[in-house]
């Protein structure tokens, strides 16, 4: 081996050396600042989880940037060429991946405008549960069977997004069906006597009842209570059975489909009429 070429590998050698550390060190510094950034928005009361998740990822990514190329610069790649490299690279994967990057121009616009929060109970896309966390690509939903559910940030803001938490108090609507010869008062007073005896049920907003419908087999009374959003779900099942056990003690009825089943022995058979096969004429 020549010295010529025993040189060439040193310098090659220690050019991977000093990129290995500088991409070693950047990478560690990206994390480290960005998690700084993160506890810091965390302890500053204007910005919330959310946001300071997003701008922590932000910073990393910047900051892994800046080290890719300055390990390239390692290796002689002027930065004038990598900026056009990257411009054509970035225009040939923007047209390849656009609903990639849809996902993350809709993540800004999420973690900016805030719909809804880390920790909110959510309807998005058709679909419910609490956010357990948001980045570029995914808002990611926790439902109440313990799925975790990931919605592409481009389906979060081009459908309606309902948010349960952002007053920190959900309408509990319930409806109930009565017989027509019951009194309607006394079923709305039962109702109401049920909901009142609750803590739960908040007094303000007021509770709303009255008749939603006059059905084919029921009168339906339609029932409207507010409730913490964290009680909602248990509160609801309580409501329901406790109206139930107080019309009981009321004697108000609940109408519900009867079948009734007929046997033989009661009704007398209708047989068809038996004919007499038919002759074959002679012909």
């Amino acid at each position: 081996m020549t010295p010529q070429l025993v040189n060439t590998a040193i310098v090659w050698g220690l050019q991977i050396l000093y990129a290995g550390v500088i991409l070693a060190a950047g990478l560690w510094l990206a994390f480290f600042i960005s998690n700084a950034a993160r506890r810091q928005a965390a302890k500053h009361p204007r910005i919330d989880e959310t946001l300071g998740s997003f701008l922590a990822l932000v910073i990393r990514y910047v900051i892994i940037a800046f080290v890719v190329i300055a390990v390239l610069q390692k290796f002689g790649v002027q930065t004038a060429s990598l900026v056009a490299a990257l411009g054509a690279g970035a225009l040939a994967i923007g047209l390849a991946l656009q609903g990639t990057l849809g996902n993350v121009a809709s993540g800004i616009m999420i973690a900016f405008m805030r719909p809804y929060r880390i920790g909110d109970f959510v309807e998005v896309n058709g679909l419910e549960g609490q956010v357990v966390d948001l980045d570029l690509f995914f808002t990611q939903l926790e439902t109440l069977d313990d799925k975790r559910i990931y919605v592409p940030n481009t389906q979060a803001v081009s459908n309606p997004i309902v948010n349960f938490s952002r007053e920190g108090i959900r309408r509990c609507i319930l409806l109930f069906g009565i017989g027509y010869d019951d009194d309607i008062d006394k079923a709305a007073k039962a109702v109401r006597d049920v909901l009142m005896a609750d803590p739960r049920t908040r007094t303000e907003p007021p509770i709303w009842i009255g008749v939603d419908n006059l059905g084919e087999y029921s009168v339906d009374i339609s029932v409207r209570a507010w409730t913490s959003i964290d009680d909602y779900f248990q509160y609801r099942a309580d409501m329901l059975q406790w109206v139930k056990e107080a019309f009981d003690r009321e004697g108000i009825d609940i109408p519900y489909p009867h079948g009734v089943e007929i046997s033989k022995g009661e009704i007398e058979l209708r047989m068809p009429p038996i004919k007499p096969p038919s002759q074959p004429q002679n012909i």
